[in-house]
C-alpha cells in the first residue's frame, strides 16, 4: 500500500510538470499554472483577490526583510495608519482623486447605518498620512520626517493576474517631508537606488530606471521615477516607483511649518513603494519549463536535502546524516530543508523541488555516506557534481553567489536580445504590436507623439536621462529631446 502511494505521488508531481504550458509559446498560461501548482497562491472567493499561500508568503517575507532593513538603514521609521480614509481627504487633491477614481472601493454603510461621509478603502495612503503630517510638523526642527508603512491596499482591478495585478495587494509605502526641494529630490532618487539594488542584487533582475512621462506619473506628483523589468515574454513590468510630490499635497492639507528664517513655509513631500508584484517579477523573469527558479539571496529554501535509501537500516543512517547536515547548515546561516517525507520517492521529490525553484538539491545515500560525499544539483544548470560533506559548509555560500550571478547574466542576455534601437514608429510600431520587447527611441516630449504608441498597445515606460542616441522624435520630424524606452506592459 505504501509503495502504491509513493508511486501515485511520483506520477502526480511528474504530471504537473509535464502538463505545464510551453513557456515560450504560452507564457500567460505557464505563469498562471506554475503559481498554483507550486503552491504560491490560490484564487480567493472575492474577484480579483488571491490567497497567498505559505510558500508564496515565505518568498515575500524574504524580500520584506531585505527591503525593511534598507528602509531603516536610510533613516525611516515604520508606522501603521488606518485602512479607511474619508472620501473628502482624497477630494482635497483633485489630480489624486481623478487618477484613482475608477479603482476606488467605497464603504457607504457600517454598523447597520448609512455613513455620514463615505470611507475609501485605501488605494494608497498619501492623504491619510499627510493629514497626520499636518499635525506633526510645526517647525523646521520637525524635518525631515521619514515614515514607512507595511500594509495592504485595494484598487479595483479589471484584469487580475496573481501577484502582477490583483485588487488587493501588499506593499510598503514610504512618505517623507523635507525643508527644501533639493532634499526631497535627493530622497526620491535615494529610494529609487535602493529599489534598483534590491532588484538587481537580490532578485537577480536587470532593470531600466528613469523618469515617467507626465501622462504616466503618479496623480498629483511633480515627478515619478520608476524601475522597469522586462519579463520572459518581453513585456515590461513596473516593479516600483518613487515620487517627488513636491508641495501639492502639503498645500492641499494646509501643512505648514516655520522655517529657519522664521517664515511660514510648505514642506516638500515624497512617497515611494514596492509591492508583492516583486514576487510576480521573480516568477516571470526566471522560470523555465520545469517551473520556478528562485534567486538564492531571497529563496526561503536555498538547499533541499533528499535522503535516499532502500532498507530500514539504510534509512536509519542516511536520515541521521541528513538531519545532522541540516542542523550544521542552519547554524551557518543557510536556509535549508531536509525532505524526509516517507510518502514520496526521491524522483518525485526532485520534481517537486525543481517545480518550486529551490537553487540547490543535495542527495545523500548509503554510498555517499561511506565515501563522505554527497551529490549536489543546481536548479539553474541542472548539472550534478559530487561534493565532500566536510567541504559543503565552506563551498555552499560561494556556490549560491555564483548561482545569483549566472541567473542575473542569463536575464541580462535576454534583455540584449530583445533590445531594439529604432528611430521611427513606422519602422517599429507593427513589430512592437506583434513582438514585445525593449524599444529605445527618441521623443520630442509632445504628448501627441506619445499617443501614437497606443494603437500598437505600447507606451513609454521611462525616459532615459543617462543616454541620448536618437536624433529625431519617433512620432514627428522634430529633434529628439530625450531617449525613451517604449514597450508593452502588464
Amino acid at each position: 500500500m505504501l509503495k502504491l502511494k509513493k508511486l501515485k505521488n511520483f506520477y502526480h508531481v511528474w504530471s504537473i510538470m509535464s502538463k505545464l504550458p510551453d513557456i515560450t509559446k504560452k507564457f500567460p498560461d505557464w505563469y498562471q499554472e506554475v503559481i498554483y501548482e507550486a503552491e504560491l497562491a490560490e484564487q480567493a472567493p472575492v474577484r480579483g483577490c488571491v490567497v497567498i499561500r505559505p510558500y508564496g508568503n515565505a518568498i515575500w517575507e524574504e524580500i520584506k526583510a531585505v527591503l525593511d532593513k534598507k528602509i531603516k538603514d536610510t533613516g525611516h521609521e515604520n508606522a501603521i495608519f488606518p485602512l479607511l480614509i474619508p472620501l473628502s481627504f482624497l477630494e482635497k487633491e483633485a489630480e489624486h482623486v481623478a487618477g484613482f477614481a475608477p479603482e476606488l472601493a467605497i464603504v457607504t454603510h457600517a454598523g447597520g447605518k448609512k455613513l455620514e461621509e463615505p470611507l475609501v478603502v485605501r488605494p494608497t495612503s498619501e492623504t491619510m498620512i499627510h493629514a497626520m503630517f499636518a499635525k506633526w510638523i510645526k517647525s523646521y526642527r520637525d524635518l525631515p520626517l521619514k515614515i514607512n508603512q507595511w500594509a495592504n491596499v485595494m484598487r479595483w482591478e479589471k484584469r487580475p493576474r496573481a501577484f502582477l495585478r490583483t485588487s488587493e495587494f501588499f506593499w510598503q509605502e514610504g512618505h517623507t517631508a523635507h525643508e527644501t526641494h533639493e532634499e526631497a529630490l535627493q530622497e526620491t532618487l535615494l529610494m529609487l537606488s535602493e529599489y534598483v539594488d534590491l532588484a538587481q542584487n537580490y532578485l537577480a533582475i536587470p532593470v531600466i530606471q528613469g523618469r515617467k512621462s507626465p501622462s504616466e506619473q503618479f496623480p498629483g506628483a511633480e515627478a515619478t521615477y520608476t524601475f522597469e523589468g522586462f519579463m520572459i515574454d518581453g513585456k515590461a513590468l513596473q516593479m516600483g516607483t518613487s515620487h517627488l510630490l513636491s508641495q501639492n499635497f502639503a498645500k492641499s492639507f494646509d501643512m505648514k511649518f516655520q522655517n529657519k528664517e522664521g517664515q511660514i513655509a510648505y514642506p516638500y513631500l515624497t512617497s515611494w513603494g514596492a509591492t508583492t508584484r516583486l514576487v510576480g517579477a521573480i516568477i516571470a523573469s526566471h522560470g523555465d519549463q520545469k517551473g520556478l527558479i528562485i534567486p538564492p539571496r531571497i529563496a526561503p529554501i536555498q538547499l533541499v536535502i533528499i535522503p535516499i535509501y532502500r532498507s530500514d537500516e539504510e534509512k536509519l543512517h542516511v536520515l541521521a546524516a541528513a538531519h545532522e547536515m541540516t542542523n550544521i547548515l542552519k547554524k551557518a546561516g543557510i536556509r535549508v530543508k531536509c525532505d524526509d517525507n516517507d510518502n514520496m520517492k526521491p524522483g518525485a521529490k526532485f520534481f517537486k523541488w525543481e517545480l518550486r525553484g529551490i537553487p540547490f538539491r543535495l542527495e545523500i545515500g548509503p554510498r555517499d555516506l561511506a565515501a563522505g560525499t554527497a551529490m549536489i544539483a543546481s536548479r539553474l544548470s541542472g548539472e550534478k557534481q559530487s561534493i565532500a560533506m566536510n567541504d559543503l559548509i565552506t563551498l555552499l555560500p560561494g556556490m549560491l553567489d555564483q548561482f545569483h550571478h549566472e541567473l542575473f547574466a542569463t536575464a541580462q542576455a535576454r534583455y540584449e536580445k530583445m533590445w531594439h534601437k529604432i528611430e521611427k514608429i513606422e519602422n517599429f510600431g507593427k513589430q512592437l504590436e506583434e513582438q514585445a520587447g525593449i524599444y529605445q527611441t527618441g521623443w520630442c516630449r509632445d504628448a501627441a507623439c506619445e499617443q501614437l504608441l497606443k494603437p500598437f498597445t505600447g507606451s513609454i515606460r521611462c525616459l532615459l536621462s543617462d543616454r541620448q542616441e536618437m536624433k529625431e522624435c519617433f512620432g514627428c520630424n522634430k529633434p529628439s529631446v530625450v531617449d525613451v524606452i517604449a514597450g508593452k506592459s502588464y
